[in-house]
């Protein structure tokens, strides 16, 4: 005899912890599609405002005298922090539609706002650069996913760290000391590191909290991948410190 046959509930039980782990995969892969989508369109429209005269100039003041942004380059600079102000502040406000136009749109900015980064740096080396952020981003968001250690105290180490580093970077902008910026860099880069792993778990936890709401799950899935974005863009620039091979 089975020894499921004396343990009536056991089939249901296992059918609904199979249906509920099939739905924690659907929407771990809706926050990876939407971050990598992001991704995506942050490459496109940065490379475009680079190699887009029209679009350069709009940014960019190009006259060698007077290098720097226009009016509409500091409006650009400035709006990927607005709109991840509005997201998470207008959360519960905003509509799923709203909440997901604003994301694009924050992608979109953020490309353009990255754009600077074709001129300091070679495009081989941001091209390989980027393949080695994705290789160490998915390395550890799939730790983060499967470990059954709860990284909690790590993340608020990491999130202590990442304070840190944001005063040590306001303070070196009046020092402009290259050895501060080395050492902000390395932490950089082991902060958002030890982040990716930290938040994948955190978004993980965040399916339970909303399992049986979709509204709330699709509103979670884009805040997951928001997250995770802004996680790998911040590894990107501080390795691209190390290993891109700078413009002469």
């Amino acid at each position: 005899m089975n020894y499921n046959d004396n343990n009536p509930m056991s089939y249901s039980t296992r059918e609904s912890a199979v249906s509920y782990d099939a739905g924690l995969r659907s929407y771990m892969l809706s926050v990876y599609n939407y971050m990598g989508s992001a991704l995506a369109l942050t490459g496109i429209m940065a490379y475009l405002a680079a190699h887009y005269a029209p679009l350069t100039a709009a940014i960019y003041n190009m006259n060698p005298e007077h290098p720097g942004l226009t009016g509409l380059g500091y409006i650009i600079a400035f709006a990927p922090l607005v709109f991840v102000l509005i997201m998470s502040f207008g959360l519960n406000s905003l509509s799923f539609v709203a909440l997901q136009g604003m994301f694009w749109a924050f992608a979109a900015v953020m490309g353009l706002s990255l754009s600077s980064l074709f001129f300091a740096y070679t495009g081989a080396s941001i091209v390989r650069v980027f393949f080695i952020t994705s290789i160490l981003f998915g390395s550890m968001s799939m730790w983060g996913y499967a470990t059954k250690k709860d990284l909690t105290s790590m993340g608020h180490f990491m999130m202590m760290g990442l304070f840190g580093i944001i005063i040590a970077s306001v303070i070196n902008l009046f020092l402009q000391s290259n050895g501060l910026q080395f050492i902000v860099s390395i932490l950089g880069v082991v902060i958002f590191t030890g982040l990716t792993a930290y938040d994948t778990q955190k978004i993980k936890a965040f399916y339970y909290q909303t399992s049986g709401d979709a509204v709330a799950a699709g509103k979670s899935a884009i805040m997951g991948a928001l997250t995770l974005y802004l996680d790998f863009i911040n590894l990107f620039i501080m390795l691209l410190r190390f290993f891109g091979d700078r413009r002469n």
